[in-house]
């Protein structure tokens, strides 16, 4: 029997509902604009059209991949983060909306930097906070820097795909080691990095824990190997009154402040994403 756009849209938002998809509503959509290779404009312009059969059968294909457990940003390779279209894959985390908050504080330090203001993205993996810079900061330059090549050829895939070729580069870089000479004079370092402990990851979600690469999710025993690694080693890779932001995971901001101040950094403040967990943690260099 024949079936609408709109129809089989809200088939499949009951379906991922049913199995406690949070953003069902999100979800099912992406899953039909890209089995049927429309755009969102298409998709609700042709919302009262009927469906091919062949259309019918990929959303069942995919529906059946992400009730497994897959995430959708993984099925139809591309997200979204503060406006840009990403291309993801397996390689990278997904850019979550937490995240904003991170990007958020370096584009309000970056535009009070002024012109020429330079940012680096540290553990990039996307790209997505480094990208949400600049795109809007259009007088500063941007450094993606991550551990991984296969990361590192996606954040170039997404320099290009949002056209910042101009004022963004791409660098190997491992978090953990002090900055190469060429990694330099930096107003903000902004960086994401693995902070879950290495003993909470087999108990994660089966849509994180069996596809998300353990390499960006992995802190260390106690989660907090890389803040004290970049706190210590990288403090020389910002210039003088230049802030280094984290993303904490939930219940961290007090160790990873205890961290910077031991560290010696200054004016250390913690900033709440939208649901009131403290997630972005900055402290500004003095030497």
């Amino acid at each position: 029997m024949a079936i609408t756009y709109n129809n089989l849209y809200l088939d499949t938002r009951q379906r991922l509902r049913r199995a406690g998809v949070e953003a069902a509503q999100l979800e099912a959509r992406e899953i039909l604009c890209y089995a049927a290779d429309k755009t969102r404009e298409q998709f609700f312009r042709d919302s009262s059209l009927y469906v091919s059969s062949e259309v019918e059968k990929r959303v069942e294909s995919l529906v059946q991949r992400r009730l497994a457990g897959e995430p959708v940003a993984y099925i139809i390779g591309e997200w979204e983060f503060y406006g840009l279209p990403l291309d993801l894959s397996r390689d990278v985390l997904i850019p979550r909306s937490d995240t904003e908050v991170l990007a958020e504080r370096a584009i309000a330090l970056a535009r009070a930097a002024g012109e020429g203001a330079r940012v680096l993205d540290l553990c990039a993996g996307s790209g997505c906070v480094g990208l949400a810079v600049a795109s809007q900061v259009p007088t500063c330059r941007v450094v993606l820097a991550d551990v991984s090549e296969a990361a590192l050829r996606l954040c170039k895939q997404n320099v290009r795909r949002n056209g910042l070729n101009a004022r963004v580069t791409c660098v190997l870089a491992d978090a953990l080691e002090s900055p190469s000479s060429s990694l330099w004079d930096f107003d903000v370092i902004a960086c994401n990095p693995p902070y879950i402990p290495t003993g909470d990851l087999p108990g994660l979600d089966v849509s994180v824990r069996d596809y998300e690469p353990w390499l960006a999710l992995d802190g260390g025993e106690d989660g907090l190997k890389f803040y004290r690694a970049i706190a210590g080693k990288w403090s020389s890779a910002l210039r003088l009154g230049g802030t280094l932001l984290f993303e904490v995971g939930m219940g961290q901001a007090p160790d990873v402040e205890l961290i910077l101040g031991m560290n010696g950094y200054e004016n250390v403040q913690t900033f709440q994403d939208t649901r009131g967990i403290w997630r972005v943690v900055e402290g500004t260099a003095n030497r």
